[in-house]
């Protein structure tokens, strides 16, 4: 059970954040925003430990709602919007919806660290250590961080609760597992390429691996200006040379670029399980972000995931009378351990079904799906679009397949 924080005079917070990243920071703010309990976040300092820059998408009403998972608080680091949704069928054939109300809007995590940060500055009950976390453990009365500064020193944190973000080494068992890896360039054109309005969220006019699924992914920023991704749904991560090579087929060949240069590339690795990822690792210790569960299992989404959350944990510490809740609710990670096997085996064409989702769906009933809000009446509805047949038989495989032990995959953070 979660306890409700007492305000403890003096250094010892109420709260240690492992890890400044998308989960960790959107914890802090949530907690200090609301005067729920006093934070450190223990970041990794200045060096090859400290990831690099990442982008991370997500749509909302834009009235700071929280409609998939975002909070007019965060608008400063908002880096683009877009009001239109775009698919590419695999013959082609482009698809265009509009969300409306909820845009799509992309955040980059150098502002929102900035944001983050200097809200934790203006809190009497914030504090950034940049430090790297060595151990969490529970301790009488709360749990214990020891940490290794720039300088070489050990440090102790003691605090009530440990929330930690930090990537697993080993994924918990697991009956499919595939990831979603990823390379894109932020690239610039000579001449005006891109439609600033539409953000191309699949496009399946790439060619498909013998396993999986593959599309392009385009996040106009200016006229001439675009996040171009290539991702993979797959057992395995590819080489930068092949992501390249790959990026480099979809710029010229598909979306006919003409001359351009990159700037800057990201690239990253996403499990896409149905593992029971523990959300609670010691009495005073839990896990947040990707390593708690927050990662939708079937689309990689995670931000909007992130801020509801944070916003659960935030109110079960206020009121203490109940446990950190689960990102996800049952229903949507059964329907994702179907989905999952059935893009594994090859019953379902990923491209189709993706591509017939877009089709058949009214857009803010879609974006619900995807986010993991929508009702079990509405759910309803889309399963009867999809491949009622193969969706069916693997729905009843899949309880009786057993759970395996799978490596973690490389490092990183899906840009949805």
């Amino acid at each position: 059970m979660v306890g409700p924080v007492s305000r403890e005079p003096g250094g010892t917070p109420d709260v240690v954040v492992v890890g400044g990243g998308a989960a960790g920071l959107s914890l802090a703010y949530r907690l200090v925003e609301t005067g729920v309990a006093s934070v450190t976040v223990v970041e990794p300092p200045d060096g090859p430990a400290r990831p690099a820059e990442r982008t991370w998408c997500y749509w909302d009403q834009g009235d700071g709602d929280g409609h998939g998972g975002g909070d007019a608080a965060f608008d400063e680091a908002v880096t683009a919007t877009w009001p239109l949704l775009r698919v590419h069928g695999p013959d082609g054939s482009p698809l265009t919806v509009d969300p409306a109300p909820a845009r799509y809007r992309m955040v980059r995590s150098t502002a929102f660290e900035r944001l983050v940060h200097a809200r934790l500055e203006r809190s009497p009950g914030g504090r950034v250590l940049r430090a790297t976390a060595d151990s969490v453990c529970d301790v009488p009365g709360g749990a214990e961080v020891r940490c290794t500064a720039a300088d070489g020193r050990t440090l102790t944190l003691r605090s009530r609760y440990v929330f930690d973000s930090r990537p697993l080494r080993v994924l918990p068992p697991a009956r499919t597992r595939l990831l979603q890896h990823f390379r894109g360039w932020f690239v610039r054109t000579r001449t005006d390429r891109f439609d600033p309005a539409v953000a191309d969220l699949m496009d399946f006019r790439v060619p498909q691996p013998r396993h999986g699924l593959a599309f392009g992914y385009v996040l106009p920023l200016a006229p001439d200006r675009a996040l171009v991704e290539y991702t993979e749904f797959s057992r395995t991560p590819l080489t930068t040379a092949a992501y390249d090579a790959a990026l480099g087929h979809y710029a010229r060949e598909v979306l006919r670029l003409g001359e351009f240069t990159m700037d800057t590339a990201e690239q990253g690795v996403i499990p896409m399980t149905d593992a029971r990822f523990p959300r609670r690792v010691g009495a005073a210790v839990f896990r947040i972000g990707t390593a708690g569960g927050a990662t939708r299992p079937a689309t990689g989404y995670t931000f909007a995931a992130v801020q509801r959350h944070s916003r659960a944990i935030a109110a079960a510490l206020r009121d203490g009378h109940g446990s950190v809740p689960a990102p996800h609710g049952r229903r949507a990670l059964a329907m994702d351990a179907v989905l999952l096997r059935a893009l594994d085996t090859g019953r379902i064409d990923g491209p189709a079904f993706f591509t017939g989702l877009f089709r058949r769906t009214p857009p803010q009933r879609l974006l619900r799906f995807l986010d993991g809000a929508t009702s079990i009446r509405e759910e309803w509805g889309i399963g009867l679009r999809t491949p009622v047949g193969p969706m069916l038989r693997t729905a009843l495989e899949v309880p009786f397949l057993p759970r395996r032990p799978h490596p973690a995959p490389g490092t990183g953070e899906s840009p949805r």
